[in-house]
């Protein structure tokens, strides 16, 4: 599984640690949620990091309750009860009682914990059950009971039909972010042709079937362009789609990658992105690039496309991911007007302005066909996968 599937396990598993957050909600007194960055025994407080990025004072009063939840659990009658000292930075606590108006500040009655070694046991859980367990796949076929997605491997393309088992939880990345916490509870029906989806569940003896536990879904794009202006202040990219030469903008966020291609590695991944026939004339003209064949992941090969598909962009049946970890990130402020960029989005609310998951610079070799000065992004995708937050 790759680390963007590991970082959506981090988020599901911090989303179940505190289900019991939901019992809670449901009574009249407030809560604050978030994890433990200083603790003062002396004046009975403790400091809260939200999942927002705020800080919240929590000051204990003197008849608080304190109570170990473990992940997944929902009923407190399970939470045994711990001393203020059984508490340590990295905790995750969701504190109940009454806020201070500007909500900077906690008087609490209940504090409930989830211990960082805790989280990091079930975190491990999920990986490897996700490793055992899951898929991720294209859409091919979507109806209200059931979805039909391809299976993209070093074999070539393998069907797989999922169905839903009864208590299934179903997730969808929502419009214009890149984060798993932002993804909302969704339906099988939502799910359309086209989008990506990661399942986890029991497989038929023939890999053909799954009853999935958990189904998350998107719908993401993949845009080449040449950037016009750059507002590091603002964190946007105005740049020109190369496809219909139109304005966009590019919104990027904490959880979105920079990296650019170091130029032995572009002209190696525009080979293998190209026919057997363009790949042989780059070779020959002495760009340095080897051939696109069956062998190195060119069209037919292990690398020929999405799962064999003879989609450009998954180098090795796959690995181009890895290839992208290993170059070097970079800012906004490395990127210059007229720098040619590939990028891979979610499906935004308004067509002209996406938000980023990466962004590719250096891409120039890809995204030019030899004998030619325009450029265009072709067969060339990134999908959804080496974001940040899931």
């Amino acid at each position: 599984m790759t680390n963007q599937v590991h970082r959506l396990v981090l988020m599901t598993a911090l989303a179940a640690a505190f289900s019991a957050a939901i019992l809670l909600a449901q009574s009249p007194a407030a809560s604050a949620v978030g994890a433990v960055t200083r603790i003062d025994p002396a004046a009975r407080e403790i400091v809260l990091k939200t999942d927002a990025g705020a800080e919240v004072t929590v000051t204990l009063q003197a008849t608080a309750n304190f109570r170990r939840v473990a992940p997944g659990e929902t009923d407190l009658r399970n939470a045994p009860a711990i001393a203020m000292t059984d508490i340590n930075a990295g905790d995750r606590v969701l504190a109940r009682g009454k806020p201070s108006d500007d909500q900077k500040s906690f008087a609490a009655t209940l504090i409930v914990v989830m211990s960082k070694s805790d989280i990091a046991n079930k975190q491990a859980q999920e990986r490897a059950d996700w490793d055992r367990r899951g898929v991720i796949g294209i859409v091919t076929a979507a109806g209200p009971d059931q979805i039909a997605i391809t299976l993209r491997g070093p074999g070539g393309n393998k069907p797989m039909t999922i169905v839903p088992a009864k208590e299934a939880v179903i997730r969808r990345y929502a419009a214009d972010s890149v984060k798993f916490a932002d993804a909302k509870l969704s339906k099988i029906g939502d799910i359309k042709v086209g989008d990506q989806v990661r399942a986890r569940g029991d497989k038929s003896g023939d890999g053909a079937r799954m009853t999935a536990d958990e189904i998350v879904s998107g719908s993401f794009r993949t845009i080449a362009a040449t950037v016009n202006s750059i507002d590091a202040g603002e964190n946007v990219m105005r740049v020109t789609n190369l496809d219909g030469k139109k304005a966009m903008v590019v919104k990027i966020n904490p959880d979105s990658v920079l990296r650019k291609l170091p130029p032995q590695m572009a002209q190696v991944l525009a080979a293998r992105n190209r026919p057997p026939e363009q790949g042989a004339a780059a070779q020959g003209s002495g760009s340095g690039a080897p051939a696109a064949t069956a062998e190195n992941g060119g069209p037919g090969g292990a690398g020929g496309g999405r799962g064999g598909e003879g989609r450009g962009g998954r180098a090795g049946g796959g690995d181009l991911q890895q290839m992208l970890e290993r170059t070097p990130k970079i800012t906004l402020a490395d990127l210059k007007p007229g720098d040619a960029i590939i990028v891979s989005s979610t499906e935004g609310t308004a067509p002209n302005q996406i938000t980023a998951i990466n962004v590719v610079a250096g891409v120039e070799p890809i995204l030019t066909a030899p004998g030619r000065k325009d450029m265009a992004l072709g067969s060339w995708t990134l999908d959804m996968e080496g974001g940040g937050g899931q």
